[in-house]
């Protein structure tokens, strides 16, 4: 396959890719993420995916090149081996933010005591649930028992449910 028509526009591609990736990453990595910065993230990623796939295919010789080296050897060792550890259970506790706690034992609170804490009736709490698209059966379900140990989605029905009406 001849890719070398198509060099001006590979390079790029892994550029802007690079650029999307790297920002929304380091944004998620700091919790500063907002509208669609982890969908542009996940799914634009693929952008990087076949643009670095390309690229190494453009420049074949030279990347082979890196295997025959002992730095490029190393190197792509050292990161080969944390890709593998990355995929060893993390240890209990540390792994999570220090905001999850709290909201742990608020999804893990019943409706009706989850009602207390926002200043509203269970009924209306049951109400914002059921508009969330929540089966409720109970006073003593809690939103953890309705959405699974997630604490995206624990943290998303939480401000369905605290946030003031109206807004």
């Amino acid at each position: 396959m001849n890719l070398h028509p198509h060099r001006p526009w590979i390079t790029p591609v892994v550029i802007g890719a690079f650029l999307l990736s790297a920002v929304t990453g380091a944004l998620m990595f700091f919790h500063l993420d907002s509208g669609l910065n982890k969908a542009a993230h996940e799914w634009l990623s693929w952008a990087m995916v076949i643009g670095v796939t390309l690229h190494v295919l453009l420049n074949l010789p030279a990347f082979k090149r890196y295997f025959s080296q002992t730095p490029g050897r190393v190197i792509m060792g050292l990161f080969a081996l944390v890709l593998a550890l990355s995929f060893i259970p993390a240890a209990s506790g540390g792994s999570e933010p220090g905001f999850a706690p709290p909201v742990r034992a608020l999804a893990n609170a019943p409706i009706a005591a989850l009602a207390q804490v926002a200043g509203t009736s269970a009924d209306d709490v049951k109400t914002r649930l059921h508009a969330a698209g929540f089966a409720v059966t109970s006073d003593q379900q809690s939103v953890a028992d309705l959405v699974g140990g997630d604490l995206r989605a624990q943290i998303g029905t939480l401000t369905k449910v605290l946030a003031p009406p109206g807004s």
